[in-house]
């Protein structure tokens, strides 16, 4: 299950990495820059609290469209979720935009469980481990601020999703989030 973990992991980062790249090859080096006294930005890099909790990365592909990945992590798994979100402004106040959209996700779980019990005087140590893989949809409406004269960006969101597993069957939640972004 840890090599899955890792292999995922790795194709995860590295088509990230090659959009980055790809992105950057596009673009002169001088246009790559934080968006600073601005309130647009193209890509973003953060972290997101919630009950999927971790990495984002936000790249927009043209005016108010967006995908976004989130590399969720909790004690005993981690998960991968991609979005494809609208983005329009809020309010009519520069720099606030509401965003909306949907996707899905892979969560990978490794059931480590160590244990004890007492048998008559006797204590006895356990340890059980199983994992498990789940597939789902997810959807998401936010509201994102971008801060004007640094190259920050705020975001509270709802991400409901629905999880289908082999172990348990089916969960949802609807995943309030908190999320700083770095955006440039």
């Amino acid at each position: 299950m840890a090599t899955l973990k890792q292999i995922s992991a790795a194709i995860f980062l590295a088509g990230l990495c090659s959009s980055l790249n790809a992105g950057a090859q596009s673009q002169s080096a001088e246009t790559v820059k934080p968006a600073i006294n601005t309130s647009i930005y193209n890509t973003a890099i953060g972290l997101r609290a919630g009950e999927t909790s971790g990495l984002t990365f936000r790249h927009f592909v043209n005016k108010g469209r967006a995908f976004e990945g989130i590399v969720g992590i909790w004690p005993n798994a981690f998960g991968l979720t991609a979005l494809y979100e609208k983005h329009a402004r809020a309010f009519n106040m520069e720099g606030l935009n509401w965003y909306y959209g949907g996707g899905g996700h892979a969560t990978f779980a490794s059931q480590r469980t160590y244990y004890w019990y007492r048998y008559g005087d006797h204590y006895f140590y356990s340890y059980r481990a199983d994992g498990s893989m789940a597939l789902g949809f997810d959807g998401i409406l936010g509201l994102e601020y971008k801060i004007k004269a640094i190259p920050f960006a705020i975001s509270l969101d709802m991400k409901p999703f629905i999880d289908i597993n082999a172990s348990s069957g089916l969960y949802y939640s609807l995943d309030p989030g908190l999320g700083f972004k770095f955006v440039f």
